[in-house]
């Protein structure tokens, strides 16, 4: 993975939309675990709404992380497709779990809304890079 100040970097270039604000505020407050750093910017940005946006990868191994049921009652979460991961994770611990607070993709508008736990799951036309790939190419980008 990049460090940090480049990945930070990058994201700030490709974020597009003026509801998009990207920061460096986990660095800042120094959190070691999500369910921690969601719960500090929550408190301390009362009056916004959150989602947590992870790929399907992440929805596989969400188990292991710390107090991530805790996780799913705090944000809402939506979850990208992402290959090969999307049929595993989609059968996998959290998402039967957490079954009953599934949305139907097409309300991915209304989710921050949403009371957690609240999640949904997005198809999107799969990228046949790999995220090396992806990486090697975004370096030369971060560096213009």
């Amino acid at each position: 993975m990049a460090p940090f100040t480049e990945r930070l970097n990058h994201a700030k270039k490709i974020a597009q939309d003026p509801r998009i604000l990207v920061t460096d505020i986990e660095d800042r407050i120094s959190t070691r675990f999500t369910i921690d750093s969601i719960k500090i910017i929550q408190r301390s940005f009362l009056e916004k709404k959150f989602i947590w946006i992870m790929g399907a990868d992440n929805l596989i191994q969400i188990p292991q992380w710390k107090n991530w049921r805790e996780l799913f009652s705090t944000v809402p979460i939506v979850i990208f497709d992402r290959a090969p991961y999307s049929v595993k994770a989609l059968s996998g611990k959290a998402a039967q779990v957490f079954s009953k607070s599934r949305l139907p993709s097409n309300n991915v508008r209304e989710i921050s809304n949403s009371k957690p736990p609240a999640w949904t799951f997005i198809r999107t036309p799969l990228h046949p890079a790999t995220a090396t790939e992806i990486r090697k190419r975004s370096t030369s980008y971060i560096k213009d």
